[in-house]
C-alpha cells in the first residue's frame, strides 16, 4: 500500500463530497449529504493542513447561520450554531425539522475552537477581526442558553416534540444512551473549555487583555468544577454524562476520550494516565481502533451504530489529544489501527465492527465520510 496512492484517493473523497454552490463538505454520501455543523468542523479541524480554505467555507456558513431569536419549531436560539442545513430542503431527504435546524450542543464551542485554530493556521488578523463578533455571540450562548442551571457545564434537553433526543455526537431520535435530560455530555465540556481558552487567546490578538483575562479565569473554575463532578475515583475514569438528577452515567464509553486534546484535564497526569489506560483496556481497544462502547457493558453490540462499533473520526480526535500530551505510542497504534482498516477495505468508511481480529463492514455506513476520510488524511500528512 503506497502512502502516495492512498492519499490520492483520500483526497478524492474529500473533493466528491464538495459542494458545488457553496464549496462546503457534505457529510457522508450516500445517507448525509447536506451540511452538519459538527461534521463540518471536525472535518474542516482534520483538513487544516490540506486545504484551510475549506475551514473558512465553514466558518463564513455557520457564521451566517449563526441563531438570532428563540424558536422551538428549529430549537435555534440567539448565538447557537446550526446542526444540520442544506439550500435546498425540498432535494434533501426527509427530516421531522425545520432547516436550518439546531438540534446540537457542541457545535457551538467547536465553531469557536475552529475559527482559533483557523486564525493561528493564516494569522489573518481582519478575518478574526470579521468573525469576532460571532465568537462573542457564540461564548454568550455557551454563558446563558447553553447552560440554562447556570453550573457552568454545558447541557442539552430537546425543545421540539420529534426532535433529536440526543444531541452529542452520538445523537439520535431515541434513547439509545439511556440518559434522562437534561443532559451534560463529558467530552462537550472539554469542547467548552477549549472554546474558552481559544477565545481568550483571540482577544489577546485583538488587544483586549481584559476580555482574555476574563475568558481565562472563566476556563479555570469551569476546569475545577468539571473534574469534581465527572471524574469518578472508584472507577478511575469519567462518567459519560450526567443527567437529570446529578446522577453521572458509568457506562465507558470512547467519549472522555476527546478530552486530552481540550487542555481540560491541565496538570492532572494520573487522571490523563488511567483515561488512556482505560481507552486501551481489552474491551475498548480492536486492531482497527477504539470502541464507541465498552464490550464489558450489558448494552454492547459491535455492529451497533453508537454502543460498540468503532468510528474513524472519533479516534482520530483521541489521537490528537494523545500526541498532545505525548502518549506517542498510543497515538501510533490508532494511526496504525486507520491504515489497517483502509489495507482491507481499500477505503475508511464512516464506522465498522471489530470482532476480535476480524474486521466487518456495516451495512449504514457512509462512503465516503468526510470526518472518516479526513482523519486517516490528517494522520497521512503529518
Amino acid at each position: 500500500m503506497k502512502k502516495e496512492a492512498v492519499i490520492k484517493k483520500l483526497a478524492h473523497d474529500i473533493e466528491l463530497l464538495r459542494e458545488e454552490q457553496y464549496g462546503y463538505i457534505r457529510a457522508g454520501l450516500p445517507r448525509f449529504p447536506a451540511f452538519f455543523g459538527r461534521d463540518s468542523c471536525i472535518a474542516s479541524w482534520q483538513l487544516l493542513d490540506y486545504n484551510a480554505g475549506i475551514a473558512k467555507t465553514t466558518l463564513d456558513i455557520l457564521m451566517r447561520l449563526q441563531g438570532t431569536k428563540q424558536d422551538a419549531a428549529s430549537e435555534e436560539e440567539p448565538g447557537k450554531m446550526p446542526h444540520e442545513w442544506h439550500p435546498n430542503p425540498s432535494a434533501y431527504k426527509f427530516v421531522p425539522w425545520p432547516l436550518p435546524y439546531y438540534g446540537s450542543v457542541d457545535v457551538t464551542p467547536l465553531f469557536i475552537y475552529l475559527a482559533y485554530l483557523y486564525y493561528e493556521k493564516t494569522t489573518d488578523t481582519h478575518w478574526l477581526e470579521s468573525a469576532w463578533p460571532h465568537m462573542l455571540r457564540a461564548l454568550a450562548w455557551c454563558e446563558t442558553y447553553g447552560d440554562f442551571d447556570s453550573d457552568m457545564l454545558l447541557e442539552y434537553e430537546r425543545k421540539r416534540f420529534g426532535g433529536l433526543t440526543h444531541q452529542g455526537w452520538k445523537d439520535s431520535l431515541l434513547d439509545h444512551l439511556h440518559i434522562k435530560s437534561p443532559v451534560e455530555l463529558v467530552e462537550v465540556q472539554g469542547y467548552y473549555y477549549a472554546g474558552l481558552t481559544a477565545a481568550s487567546d483571540c482577544a489577546l490578538m485583538l488587544k483586549d487583555e481584559t476580555r482574555s483575562n476574563a475568558l481565562r479565569k472563566r476556563a479555570e473554575k469551569l476546569k475545577a468544577y468539571f473534574l469534581e463532578q465527572f471524574w469518578l475515583p472508584r472507577d478511575h475514569y469519567f462518567a459519560f454524562a450526567l443527567q437529570e438528577s446529578r446522577e453521572p452515567i458509568r457506562t465507558v464509553t470512547s467519549n472522555p476520550g476527546h478530552l486530552l486534546f481540550t487542555g481540560i484535564l491541565g496538570s492532572e497526569h494520573k487522571i490523563r494516565d488511567m483515561l488512556v489506560s482505560r481507552l486501551f483496556s481489552p474491551d475498548m481497544w480492536t486492531p482497527f481502533g477504539i470502541r464507541t462502547h465498552a464490550e464489558s457493558d450489558k448494552d454492547f453490540n459491535p455492529m451497533s451504530y453508537h454502543l460498540g462499533s468503532v468510528w474513524p473520526h472519533d479516534n482520530w480526535i483521541i489521537a490528537q489529544g494523545l500526541k498532545r500530551c505525548g502518549y506517542l505510542a498510543e497515538y501510533e497504534r490508532i494511526k496504525q489501527a486507520l491504515l489497517a482498516v483502509y489495507e482491507q477495505f481499500g477505503e475508511i468508511p464512516e464506522l465498522y465492527a471489530a470482532r476480535g481480529s476480524t474486521l466487518e463492514r456495516i451495512p449504514v455506513a457512509c462512503v465516503p465520510q468526510a470526518w472518516a476520510s479526513g482523519a486517516l488524511l490528517n494522520v497521512l500528512l503529518e
